[in-house]
């Protein structure tokens, strides 16, 4: 059973994960994302506009939301980090927009520059997110490849 192809595919995918997690960089985009949830979820109260009720519940819910999509989910399986990364830049998109979206009418600029900044980071780092364990597959599959063409034919 060790040997089966399936589990030596599993376990090649879940140490590439493992790698592209532990590299400073990724740890960087983890920490960063977790505190942008967290602020996206708290900007109501620091940038001042929780008079929009809406907004104010949006921005909670969303902020939420990414902060424990992007928190740690790098190390667990690589299927699911691909996913995590592209829908962490779906809620950072969302972020952008939310303002005119939910709101309507919007009649503060500070809630539409804290939501269009705070979502362009979102997405951003979402894409770094993604492109990191892309990069650490590409380069675990050029290290697979020069590792058979050292083994020779046979």
């Amino acid at each position: 059973m060790e040997t089966h192809p399936d589990i030596i595919d599993i376990r090649a995918r879940h140490e590439i994960a493992e790698r592209a997690a532990s590299t400073p960089k990724v740890q960087a985009v983890e920490t960063m994302a977790f505190l942008t949830g967290l602020f996206l979820a708290c900007s109501p109260w620091i940038v001042g506009f929780d008079g929009l009720t809406r907004l104010t519940v949006t921005n909670l819910v969303v902020g939420i939301a990414y902060a424990l999509l992007m928190s740690g989910g790098f190390g667990r399986a690589y299927e699911r980090t691909h996913s995590m990364a592209w829908a962490a830049c779906a809620l950072g998109a969302w972020t952008i927009v939310a303002p005119w979206v939910v709101a309507g009418d919007m009649s503060t600029t500070r809630s539409v520059v804290c939501n269009v900044i705070t979502g362009a980071v979102a997405l951003l780092l979402g894409v770094a997110a993604s492109a990191a364990v892309r990069a650490e597959e590409s380069s675990a599959a050029g290290h697979g490849k020069a590792a058979a063409y050292r083994a020779g034919p046979g």
